[in-house]
């Protein structure tokens, strides 16, 4: 038998079995969001158990960050990020395939402080006691939590005020360990960070007072895998994987 013919029955016999030959053995790269890093991990165990072959490799950063190495290069396939702010400037910039762009979970912010604080904050304003001497926030300019932080806290009228107490940092998940170690008084996180560092952090106040906390996810436009990409985003918005996410604290689109 030739080799054609041996590789052409080996195709059809993956396709009477129900395989995914296309997707085997093939690699995709997914940059997410610093705060998707858990749900994420599991939602691509998952896809990796129903595609025999296919793997999932996530890169996890700030969502300005990941659009910063997309632009300069950096392999993408699946790019998810935390605000529609950052897909925007990735469509703009030509990063994404426009069509594939959705919306896929959402979350909530919420002030925290170490698990053994003796703070009382009831409302933005107590962070201007004096007892309250180092705020985290994620880099506005990059991390899409820092941007809503600082929103809720222009229309609290205290983002000026606030500057010398604030620490910033490079994602959420940097501000999230800079109130678990107790290096901070307080911070800002998503309500899915606080959720994961259960026993070393308390949520002490909802914040409410900014845009919807929305998450987008996107085929890129360099990559060469599209079949497979289309998949994936496909997968993370089916009942399936919309049930981890759920797990894990974020909230339908």
């Amino acid at each position: 038998m030739s080799k054609a013919k041996f590789c052409a029955l080996l195709g059809l016999a993956a396709l009477i079995l129900g395989g995914t030959p296309a997707f085997a053995a093939q690699e995709l790269i997914v940059s997410a969001a610093a705060s998707l890093t858990n749900a994420m991990k599991e939602v691509a165990a998952a896809y990796e158990k129903a595609h025999p072959g296919a793997k999932i490799v996530c890169n996890f950063a700030a969502s300005g960050v990941l659009l910063q190495q997309m632009a300069k290069g950096a392999p993408v396939d699946v790019f998810a990020a935390a605000d529609q702010k950052t897909m925007n400037q990735a469509q703009e910039k030509k990063l994404i395939r426009p069509g594939s762009r959705k919306n896929f979970v959402t979350n909530r912010l919420v002030l925290i402080v170490p698990m053994d604080s003796k703070l009382t904050l009831t409302s933005l304003q107590d962070l201007t006691k004096a007892e309250v001497k180092r705020v985290a926030v994620g880099s506005p300019a990059t991390v899409p939590a820092g941007r809503y932080s600082q929103e809720a806290l222009v229309k609290a009228g205290l983002w000026e005020k606030l500057t010398p107490k604030y620490i910033m940092a490079e994602s959420v998940r940097q501000v999230l360990d800079y109130v678990r170690r107790g290096e901070v008084d307080t911070g800002f996180v998503y309500s899915t960070d606080a959720a994961v560092a259960l026993g070393k952090v308390k949520v002490i106040m909802a914040v409410s007072e900014h845009s919807p906390i929305l998450y987008l996810l996107a085929v890129t436009a360099s990559t060469g895998k599209e079949a497979l990409a289309q998949d994936f985003l496909n997968f993370v918005l089916s009942p399936g994987a919309q049930k981890i996410f759920k797990k894990f604290g974020f909230g339908p689109a």
